[in-house]
């Protein structure tokens, strides 16, 4: 009878863990994995104490977190965010290795390549998974955009939107999600779009990127309900103007134009956002929009 008492306590608090790791408040939870320390392993048949010890590891385990398109701007900026909260990071852009924006570190990994290229997901994956034995956190950020009128778009236009933009998401987010599955211990997904899919602005003509960011964000819900019950968030970003390299040549006092509150979003706006979602537990299926309220209606 003690020993039965002993492994439904057991039991009970490995499901809470588990629940509380995916929903991302592992972090208060010391109270309860002592708990489950000071539990008697012997109660526990062979199969059970496996379990009971892979959850424990996989609690106390540092975090992972992958960002691609990282070698600037808000990819560059995340990989910053996550090193200071403590994550093991791998870092992906094409030249990433070449440029190597960032100090030299045991909890980074550097991984170059074409994100629309299959195999450069493989290699992201593999390398979180060989040298940090997890995944937790994906940012898809990794993207493309150039603004012409609509019928000036040509086919290899498009072929480049749709093979960075929705090929490399859907490269590395299978493989990732695949590995969150195995991990058994949900995880959290965040995609970068845009304002400009709910708020188009007369004289910005994009509507061919936006096929792929309008996409982006559609695959987001169905993906957050598809993975809901694994512990599985995903969400998305949707920034208007921000003062990254990709607009380095752009009129400042006309960009200011394009958001209510008259301001260019920091790089730093929009890492917070991403942090947020990566870490709040219950939410999942959102577009959070840092625009200065662009979203909202007409100014």
């Amino acid at each position: 009878m003690a020993h039965a008492l002993g492994l439904g306590r057991v039991t009970d608090t490995i499901v809470q863990l588990s629940r509380l790791h995916a929903s991302g408040v592992i972090a208060s939870s010391h109270r309860i994995k002592s708990d489950v320390r000071n539990t008697a392993l012997p109660a526990l048949i062979p199969i059970q104490q496996a379990s009971y010890r892979r959850t424990i590891e996989m609690a106390d385990a540092q975090k992972t977190a992958i960002v691609t398109g990282a070698s600037q701007g808000i990819g560059a900026g995340l990989v910053e965010a996550f090193a200071r909260r403590g994550y093991s990071v791998v870092a992906n852009s094409r030249n990433i290795i070449k440029v190597n924006p960032f100090p030299a570190s045991s909890n980074l990994a550097l991984v170059a390549g074409d994100i629309s290229d299959p195999s450069t997901a493989a290699k992201i994956v593999d390398t979180a998974v060989s040298r940090f034995g997890r995944i937790d956190v994906l940012v898809n950020n990794a993207g493309i955009y150039f603004s012409k009128h609509f019928t000036d778009y040509t086919l290899d236009d498009l072929r480049s939107l749709v093979s960075v933009n929705i090929e490399g998401f859907l490269f590395v987010t299978q493989r990732v999600i695949k590995q969150m599955l195995a991990q058994k211990t949900g995880g959290s997904i965040v995609n970068i779009s845009t304002t400009l899919v709910d708020h188009p602005i007369v004289g910005v003509n994009v509507s061919v990127p936006m096929i792929t960011k309008g996409g982006l964000e559609a695959v987001t819900r169905s993906l957050a309900m598809e993975y809901v019950k694994q512990g599985i968030r995903v969400n998305a970003v949707a920034p208007g103007i921000v003062d990254t390299p990709m607009h380095k040549d752009d009129p400042k006092d006309f960009l200011k134009t394009l958001q209510p509150m008259g301001q260019i979003s920091a790089v730093k706006d929009v890492v917070d956002a991403i942090i947020y979602l990566t870490e709040a537990g219950q939410v999942t299926g959102e577009v959070l929009h840092v625009d200065g309220g662009a979203h909202a209606g007409k100014w």
